[in-house]
């Protein structure tokens, strides 16, 4: 894939009823059955944002994807984007939105250009314009070369950016996207992030992103963290990680990770978690700290690491368990058999 995307020109998009938010959520709560995919979740995407939704598979983000992409309807609450609600005015949403799912969309029995042609159908695109258009939008990606191609020979990454074209061929002023670099090779994956970087910088555009992996998360302005359906942190990740306030020390514990912390925590009169078999502690000066541990439960501790805060943390911090678990991979479990 290519390094640096261009900018796309004439990208015009409508202005928002509203601008203070692109995209307001308020509130919404989305039931399947008996489990709740949504628990009340509310925030705001500003213009021109690159606003990423953060959390494990099972924590409700792809369920609100669907929600602000109008393929589904909230139990309860409301989403406007560029002032319209999701659920009572989809047409008008879908005007206002392009859209690029996590699973594939593109036919690859078609050609780059036809793929392209067939879409700007579906928004009224017609004739020269249209034409223009998807070389426009081809050239921009790096593909205008392979416009006559069948994409069924296009690499992953290649493949993943005909998605883009299409979601951006109408000229939408917010871009959806849902887990957008799977599949994808490191290289792919930071030649897409640069691209969203550039219409979020030269055009303007609003992007959501869903994702699980913190260093994709790390390039958003701001993230909205979910777990098993509620909102548990929001801000920018810096703001986000400035809350540990100090390092982080995780402690292999040689026998029991749970007496360990109960002594640690008496001693030295620090808030511990016990994840697994480590415990884990913030503290300032924790080089000086973690020398003092050591010396005070001789035999107990196998291993040691100190490092700066990162997302992780904040996760950690906000729900008492590591980002992934096996609870994580039920909720996901059962969130996909609700929507077969």
């Amino acid at each position: 894939m290519v390094s640096n995307f261009p900018a796309i020109a004439d990208a015009a998009p409508e202005v928002t009823p509203s601008s203070a938010a692109v995209i307001s959520v308020q509130n919404v709560v989305h039931r399947y059955e008996n489990r709740t995919a949504l628990n009340g979740v509310s925030f705001d995407v500003r213009p021109a944002e690159l606003f990423g939704l953060l959390g494990p598979n099972g924590s409700g983000k792809t369920t609100l994807f669907r929600i602000l992409s109008t393929l589904m309807l909230p139990t309860a609450g409301r989403a406007t984007i560029m002032g319209y609600d999701a659920a009572q005015e989809p047409a008008r949403v879908r005007r206002q939105i392009g859209v690029v799912f996590q699973a594939q969309s593109v036919d690859l029995k078609l050609t780059a250009y036809e793929n392209l042609w067939h879409q700007g159908h579906l928004y009224g695109l017609r004739g020269p314009a249209l034409k223009t258009r998807i070389y426009e939008i081809l050239s921009r990606v790096g593909l205008a070369d392979r416009a006559k191609e069948l994409v069924e020979k296009f690499s992953g990454g290649m493949q993943r950016r005909i998605e883009l074209a299409k979601g951006l061929l109408h000229h939408p002023g917010v871009l959806l996207l849902d887990e957008p670099t799977t599949g994808l090779d490191p290289g792919a994956r930071r030649d897409l992030w640069q691209y969203l970087q550039t219409l979020r910088d030269e055009e303007h555009v609003s992007v959501l992103v869903t994702t699980h992996l913190m260093e994709e998360a790390e390039r958003c302005d701001r993230l909205a963290i979910m777990n098993e359906g509620n909102l548990v942190a929001l801000g920018t990740p810096e703001e986000l990680k400035s809350e540990i306030g100090g390092d982080v020390v995780l402690l292999d514990a040689a026998h029991d990770a749970g007496l360990l912390a109960e002594r640690i925590r008496a001693k030295f009169h620090v808030e511990t978690t016990v994840l697994e078999n480590q415990v884990r502690i913030e503290r300032e000066s924790a080089h000086r700290f973690v020398t003092e541990v050591v010396e005070a439960f001789p035999g107990e501790i196998e291993a040691l690491s100190v490092s700066k805060p990162a997302l992780e943390d904040v996760f950690i911090r906000r729900t008492g368990h590591k980002f992934w678990s096996e609870e994580n991979d039920a909720q996901s479990s059962a969130e996909d058999h609700s929507r077969r």
